[in-house]
């Protein structure tokens, strides 16, 4: 049955490629010589003083070199390396692959070296197909994305096929068959073998958001827990209200079942709202997230980046059983000198029996320096009065350096 529908899925983008017009054409030997190298270094300091656990002290440098063809009759290749590599990488847990780190707070950047992209690409004026191992990025990254703040991103061995040719209509198609984990090779969840489908649609006409919906049907043979059917719409915009301010907004909702290898039996369902003020310098935004429960099972988000939400001492990682609510207010400014300041609250609740959870105050400082360099500094501290949770403060020092 897998095999049919992953030859579905390839047969459906050849005959996309076969069907469509090249973009530009070029001399096959100037698919190189045009093409352009990318280099990605990010050297990295994260703290973690963790309640039960020993401290840890993550030193880390991740580096990638990719090359991305120019195109040929609509064609494009991409490969690209990541090593990341660490000068005692038993100061941290990495996730428990390394006997060196027990006992120590965990921090999820395990060292290794592996092939983090390597597609083939078909663009069309309107229609573009991508196979191969990719980056893949949707909406705001709550139910798929690439968890690009830690050092060994999210990849997808998929094929993948986005429709513009209604303007403003965005279609996209993905047929996952891997899922390349941030955790690594070495882990045992590091791969989710994969018989997933992702249709997305969103239409940016409206004069005061774009609208969107969804269906995601997730299917991994090693992760059967995690292998749900998720349907769902969002609505986010702004609106001015005045020259200097604009009102921003969000509304989601989803709902949530076990699907394909699931032995579980549940219907759990996903909503965000969230109300703001957006000015040059600075913005204010209030936002409610919930994440409910059915027999004792939550609604999860397996292949989000999960570091974005719900705090970033990432406390709740996995929904906790009885649910989630998430009630958080979003500050942004841009001060003097080229900084910028983003800071969160949040006051963390069962959605279920409403029990306390606990309350996280999140900070970030950033500076870009010229073209290429990015700096960063972060502060997270998650504090709790029951025994279920640990208090957690986390600490990060980072420069980037991108071309």
């Amino acid at each position: 049955m897998k095999n049919s529908n992953r030859l579905r899925a390839l047969l459906c983008a050849c005959s996309l490629v076969l069907t469509g017009h090249a973009a530009e054409t070029v001399k096959f030997s100037d698919a190189f010589t045009q093409g352009k190298v990318s280099i990605n270094a990010r050297a990295r300091f994260e703290s973690v003083e963790q309640t039960g656990l020993l401290d840890a002290e993550a030193l880390t440098l991740r580096t990638r070199l990719g090359f991305t063809t120019a195109p040929f009759n609509g064609f494009k290749a991409m490969a690209e390396l990541e090593n990341i590599v660490s000068p005692d990488g038993d100061r941290y847990s990495q996730a428990g692959i390394n006997s060196g780190g027990a006992g120590r707070a965990v921090v999820a950047d395990p060292e290794g070296t592996e092939l983090n992209q390597a597609f083939l690409a078909y663009a069309s004026k309107t229609t573009t197909v991508t196979l191969g191992r990719q980056r893949l990025v949707l909406d705001n990254a709550r139910f798929v994305g690439d968890v690009g703040w830690r050092q060994n991103m999210q990849t997808f061995d998929a094929v993948t096929l986005v429709n513009k040719s209604v303007e403003k209509l965005t279609l996209t198609y993905g047929y996952l068959e891997r899922i390349n984990r941030i955790f690594g090779n070495k882990h045992p969840q590091g791969n989710w073998e994969s018989d997933s489908h992702l249709f997305n649609a969103s239409y940016s006409a409206l004069k005061a958001g774009t609208i969107t919906g969804y269906a995601y049907l997730l299917d991994f043979d090693n992760a059967a827990a995690q292998s749900t059917a998720t349907y769902g719409a969002s609505f986010a915009g702004a609106t001015p209200v005045s020259d200097a301010v604009k009102l921003t907004y969000r509304a989601e909702f989803a709902t949530q079942s076990d699907y394909g290898s699931s032995a579980l039996n549940y219907t759990a369902e996903f909503l965000n709202l969230e109300i703001g003020a957006a000015a040059k310098a600075i913005g204010l935004a209030l936002g409610y997230e919930e994440l409910s429960s059915d027999n004792g099972v939550s609604f999860r988000t397996p292949l989000a980046t999960l570091h974005a939400f719900n705090g970033w001492a990432d406390m709740f990682l996995a929904t906790p059983a009885n649910g989630l609510r998430d009630v958080y207010l979003k500050g942004s400014a841009t001060l003097p000198h080229g900084f910028n300041l983003l800071g969160f609250y949040h006051e963390f609740k069962a959605d279920r029996l409403g029990a306390d959870f606990g309350s996280e105050v999140d900070l970030q400082l950033t500076r870009k320096f010229g073209k290429h360099f990015t700096a960063l500094v972060k502060y997270a501290k998650f504090e709790t009065d029951t025994t279920a949770f640990a208090d957690v403060t986390k600490f990060w020092a980072q420069v980037e350096f991108v071309y």
